[in-house]
């Protein structure tokens, strides 16, 4: 064994073969487990994405109608001794005629495809079919034709795939969901107090509860 200058043993430097052949099998096995869990991790989230989508969708179409008929029941949209929204007869594109819950927007819908300049006071109304979802039936009071031609079609959401309606009985203090519009004693149909939409996508369903804003007293006369 060499000496130093003083005469002192120098240790060998470096790592034997039987060492660096057990490093290398520690990492080949540190490896392919992290390659295990990151594809088992990835599996997980691919997993939920349809679920989390579908209940990003079920959120959004949720707050914009909620929001559009919130506009809908305050000026300008809402006008004195009026019901901004209640029950019409509508006359869809399809010649079908059918009572739908209507209101106006005064200033329209970003979801609006106008053929030419956008125009104000747009009275819009909410239709549910099975096969094409929810939409949104619409047109200006200041169209031409607005009495006579049917108005223009939207679709909100193709996953709504059935709607109820839910009204509150203040004689029973109690809420009642129908199938179907209530009619009064004069057999015209009755406005509900909520929507209960239903969402559905493959196996996955989820409900929405959208409750119809009232208009303020007192609305202001513009």
């Amino acid at each position: 064994m060499p000496r130093g200058p003083q005469g002192v043993r120098r240790a060998w430097s470096g790592f034997t073969l039987l060492e660096i052949l057990l490093a290398l099998a520690l990492v080949a096995l540190l490896l392919v487990a992290l390659n295990t869990f990151i594809f088992s991790m990835g599996e997980l989230w691919g997993r939920g994405t349809d679920v989390r989508l579908f209940d990003q969708h079920v959120r959004a179409v949720t707050r914009y109608l909620e929001h559009e008929l919130r506009a809908a029941a305050l000026p300008p949209a809402a006008r004195p001794n009026s019901t901004p929204i209640g029950l019409q007869e509508i006359r869809a594109e399809n010649g079908l005629t059918e009572n739908l819950l209507t209101f106006e927007l005064s200033a329209g819908s970003r979801l609006f495809h106008w053929p030419g300049q956008p125009l104000p006071e747009v009275v819009c109304s909410l239709q549910v079919r099975r096969s094409e979802g929810l939409l949104i039936l619409w047109h200006s009071r200041l169209e031409k034709n607005f009495d006579t031609d049917p108005p223009r079609e939207t679709v909100v959401s193709p996953l709504i795939s059935g709607v109820a309606y839910d009204y509150f009985e203040s004689d029973f203090n109690r809420w009642t969901t129908e199938s179907t519009l209530k009619l009064d004693q004069q057999g015209k149909p009755l406005a509900p107090q909520r929507l209960r939409l239903t969402f559905s996508y493959e196996k996955l369903t989820r409900e929405s509860v959208i409750t119809l804003p009232a208009p303020p007293e007192g609305l202001p006369s513009f």
